[in-house]
């Protein structure tokens, strides 16, 4: 228990401790008892009372510390003082209850939170200094010793170092990073020192990114969310209406009729409907369901933007996939090389890699690596890289294009066939044909078990769509088992196919696209729900995508639809509870069947059940 948590239960304790003990003066002495029960009355409830008050001045009169503070002030009128005190007391305990899940579902969150760096290692005049990580510009060397976080996204200059990035993925395996590799900010140094030359300013590096994304995830309701909102709108006021009914009418009519009003047993009955109506179990318990399931996904590196994510996740009947990144590694070799005529195979590599050699592209990369030599970028001029077709650049005043099929049908060039499943990769030098390069992806271990789960978790049909030519494409969809395949896409095309699958799928039905986030921001903000997977560092994943897996592992896609579920059948498990009871306990308080002290379990009983049953969102995630 916090602070604040252990003052209230000072406050139970004290009034129970006081009830029983007023208990026992003798009830011929109604004066005195009214003095010393008042004592514990104010002790629990001074901070309902003082809500109330302040709702009424602020024009917001309808909620729980109003109608707590009408019941049990009307209840302590009627002579009811035991009730009236024991009513508070238990609102109370439930509010206890309910503080203490939430404290332990904002410590999942705080474990996240965890990842944000108090400062950044600066070496001036031989000396390390550490500085505000907002104060480090981009270019900046920084220093993260052993056990440190590091602070900013960079690049490694010097050192080598083992780096837990389990905060951020939620997998306890490191990861090791030498000379030339790209480090995010949270992942925490294990051994050695490094040297990292940052990239980004802090405000918009990954670790910066996460924690907003978390931080807001509050603020995107479900529907299931805004349902209670509005239900507690217009319930609370309707109850409170219908009390006041049921305190004057009855009695009124009596009057009318020539028989005993019985004031006092009528209102006792509209304060005990009061209290059974307090909506304190849904508004509480339904937020704190979402807030738990979030939480738990989280702790495995699954980042949620809201819970009308969450929510439309566990609606998900179609599944679109990219292929590089997502279902393959994205890590691509290079398994063949045909020079034509005029050319040399050592002579292709060259002016590919160094065509290639400031893309980003995993094809480019593998160029590169194939090349094996460093490249002298003042050798390469004019590069331009043309969307879904590859590039062009002046390689020792020689323009070189490198590209897929396209690319050459462009330049007016027919290409060789080449045999072989990969990615082809023509190059032409100043018009002519040179060659062609094929490099092989691989599948990622667990893609195809990630696809069963998928199906296994309801998902009715499973599209990959690739810019890969169609042999490859459909060897690897026959290698997983994927359900459709469409090959050969620019970007825009990506978007098209979506846009036919939203137009053909149900309306009730939810369509989501998993993609590496690289290039894939305008299918993510499309689809119905835009997932992100192995988005380390990738700003436009994080900020496209509804749901950002912050690992490689797809698996993770099915881990998050169980979440979904389960949460989602706490949830209605609690409305229907919380509703069936208040209604019967309604009926029987109205007619006269039931007092306070069932009215008590009705509002604070059913609260604390239904916040232990939203407790369990927060395991869902180690499912």
């Amino acid at each position: 228990m916090n602070k604040k948590q252990k003052k209230v239960f000072i406050r139970i304790l004290a009034s129970a401790v006081l009830v029983v003990v007023f208990s026992l003066i003798p009830a011929d002495v109604p004066w005195l008892r009214f003095a010393l029960f008042m004592i514990p009355y104010l002790v629990i409830g001074y901070d309902i009372l003082r809500k109330a008050v302040l709702g009424v001045i602020h024009g917001e009169v309808f909620d729980e510390n109003f109608l707590m503070a009408v019941a049990t002030l009307g209840a302590i009128i009627l002579g009811e003082y035991v009730e009236g005190v024991a009513v508070m007391l238990f609102y109370q305990i439930g509010e206890l209850f309910q503080s203490c899940a939430v404290g332990k579902s904002r410590r999942n969150i705080a474990n996240l939170m965890d990842i944000r760096p108090d400062y950044a290692n600066i070496e001036r005049d031989g000396k390390v200094e550490q500085v505000d990580p907002d104060e480090v510009e981009i270019g900046t060397i920084i220093l993260v010793q052993p056990g440190e976080k590091i602070p900013i996204d960079g690049v490694i200059e010097e050192g080598e170092a083992s780096l837990n990035t389990s905060a951020l993925t939620g997998e306890s395996l490191p990861r090791q990073a030498s000379v030339g590799d790209q480090v995010i900010s949270g992942s925490v140094n294990m051994s050695g020192l490094l040297k990292i030359r940052t990239t980004k300013e802090f405000g918009e590096s990954t670790v910066s990114k996460i924690l907003e994304l978390v931080e807001n995830s509050s603020m995107k309701k479900s529907r299931s969310e805004n349902f209670i909102t509005r239900f507690a709108r217009y319930y609370t006021p309707a109850v409170c209406y219908g009390a006041l009914a049921l305190a004057l009418l009855p009695p009124v009519f009596s009057l009318l009729f020539g028989y005993e009003p019985g004031w006092s047993r009528w209102v006792t009955r509209a304060l005990t409907t009061l209290v059974i109506s307090c909506p304190c179990a849904l508004v509480i318990s339904i937020p704190l369901s979402f807030f738990g399931g979030i939480g738990g996904a989280s702790a495995k590196g699954i980042l949620v933007k809201g819970s009308n994510y969450l929510e439309a996740l566990s609606e998900t009947k179609y599944v679109v996939c990219d292929k590089t990144g997502t279902l393959t590694k994205g890590v691509f070799e290079v398994t063949r090389k045909e020079a034509a005529a005029g050319f040399t195979e050592d002579a292709l590599i060259e002016y590919a890699a160094c065509a290639e050699c400031y893309s980003g592209h995993p094809i480019s990369r593998s160029l590169r690596e194939a090349y094996g030599k460093q490249i002298d970028t003042s050798r390469v001029k004019d590069v331009e890289e043309i969307s879904g077709h590859g590039v062009c650049a002046h390689v020792d005043g020689k323009l070189v294009a490198a590209g897929n099929r396209r690319l050459m049908k462009r330049l007016h060039i027919t290409p060789e066939e080449t045999a072989g499943i990969g990615t082809q990769v023509y190059v032409a030098v100043d018009g002519v044909y040179a060659g062609c390069i094929l490099i092989s992806d691989v599948v990622k271990p667990g893609a195809k078990e990630a696809l069963l789960d998928l199906k296994k978790a309801g998902v009715r049909s499973i599209v990959m769509l690739t810019g890969d030519a169609k042999p490859v494409a459909e060897s690897v969809a026959a290698e997983l088992g994927v359900d459709e395949t469409r090959s050969e896409l620019l970007p825009a095309d990506k978007v098209e196919e979506v846009e036919k699958l939203l137009d053909a799928k149900g309306k009730k039905e939810k369509l989501a696209f998993v993609g590496d986030g690289i290039n894939d921001a305008p299918v993510l903000s499309r689809a119905d729900l835009g997932i992100a997977m192995g988005a380390l560092g990738s700003d436009a994943a994080i900020e496209a995508a509804d749901i950002v897996l912050m690992d490689d592992d797809p698996r993770k896609i099915a881990l998050a639809m169980r979440i979904s579920r389960k949460t989602l059948r706490i949830v209605h498990q609690n409305i229907v509870f919380s509703l069936v009871v208040k209604a019967v306990c309604l009926l029987l308080g109205a007619m006269g069947l039931v007092g306070m002290w069932w009215a008590i379990f009705a509002d604070v009983g059913v609260m604390i059940l239904a916040v232990l049953n939203a407790t369990r969102a927060l395991v869902v995630g180690r499912m």
